[in-house]
């Protein structure tokens, strides 16, 4: 006698898988950004020095390329350094990574399978872009928090007064700066970024993952999930690195007394300047480090994601 599926499809499964799937999603998340966080501060200073040494007129550079600009940091910062930010960072992933896929899998059951049980691409890219922006915009305050607090140390070699003492300090004043309203300032890069990186990574995962269960002898194991792993996290940071380059510049820029920005009227704005500055390839500064951090991210995620599923009884994904 057969087993039943630990939940029914088509949406009619019970509400404790989803509350589970949450948590684990967010635990999942959390291992996945601790082991690779010290390339995401990499690519976040990449990503900022050059309109730094284009706003001091042609200055040179702190660092040149990813491993000098690491270095660098463990060298004048100190290794702990490389984690600076962690902590709103791992605030972020929990919630998310826990609302992006939990949406995900509810949009898949609400957009429902073809009759040969197959998600079609571009309902399959539908569901992505919507779950990644959903995430993105509750978590968008913990992301801005983050890159603040990943800016402290270079600020501090600079000479320049910290402008944050922590994450709780640096939440209230961004909120006494500019109100609840500043907490979400540089959302529409962070959204639009958010989209294009599930486009590649939720879409990509669940379209190659299930392709090759169809296609090839794979069983549902860990091979197949490290190898549409790892399709994900490159085309995740293909699509994502231009619209995360703008987030980063939004977000960290100096504010005014209203609360806007300085710098930078809107994410266009930000897009022009950087273009006209810098030219089209500084839309891709620190690929890279964002390319070498999204392929072990992406696969300790979905491999860690994939094997709690399973110990919890809950299906596969």
């Amino acid at each position: 006698i057969s087993q039943p599926e630990p939940e029914e499809k088509s949406g009619q499964s019970p509400q404790w898988p989803r509350v589970s799937k949450f948590i684990l999603s967010a635990c999942a998340a959390t291992v996945a950004e601790m082991v690779t966080f010290p390339l995401d501060l990499t690519k976040t200073r990449l990503q900022i020095q050059g309109e730094v040494a284009l706003r001091q007129h042609g200055s040179q550079t702190a660092y040149r390329g990813m491993l000098g600009t690491a270095l660098g940091i463990v060298r004048e910062e100190g290794p702990l350094k490389l984690w600076q930010g962690a902590t709103p960072a791992v605030y972020r992933h929990i919630v998310y990574s826990g609302v992006r896929m939990v949406a995900y899998e509810q949009l898949r059951d609400v957009l429902g399978r073809s009759e040969d049980d197959r998600f079609p691409l571009w309902k399959a890219a539908i569901g992505g872009m919507l779950a990644g922006a959903v995430g993105q915009f509750m978590a968008s305050p913990t992301d801005l928090v983050k890159v603040q607090m990943q800016m402290e140390g270079r600020r501090r070699l600079e000479g320049k007064p910290p402008r944050v003492h922590g994450v709780y300090h640096a939440f209230l004043k961004i909120v006494s700066e500019g109100g609840i309203r500043a907490l979400w300032a540089g959302w529409v890069p962070n959204v639009q970024r958010a989209a294009l990186v599930n486009l590649g990574d939720l879409t990509t995962y669940d379209t190659v993952k299930h392709f090759l269960l169809r296609n090839s002898s794979l069983q549902d194991t860990s091979l197949c999930h490290g190898l549409a792993s790892t399709c994900s996290g490159l085309v995740a940071a293909t699509m994502g690195t231009p619209a995360d380059v703008i987030k980063t510049r939004i977000m960290n820029q100096p504010r005014g007394p209203n609360g806007r920005g300085i710098l930078y009227k809107s994410s266009i704005d930000c897009l022009i300047q950087s273009v006209k500055g810098e030219g089209f390839i500084s839309l891709y500064k620190g690929f890279l480090p964002t390319w070498m951090r999204m392929a072990p991210w992406s696969m300790t995620f979905w491999l860690s994601f994939e094997q709690i599923r399973k110990t919890m009884g809950i299906s596969s994904f």
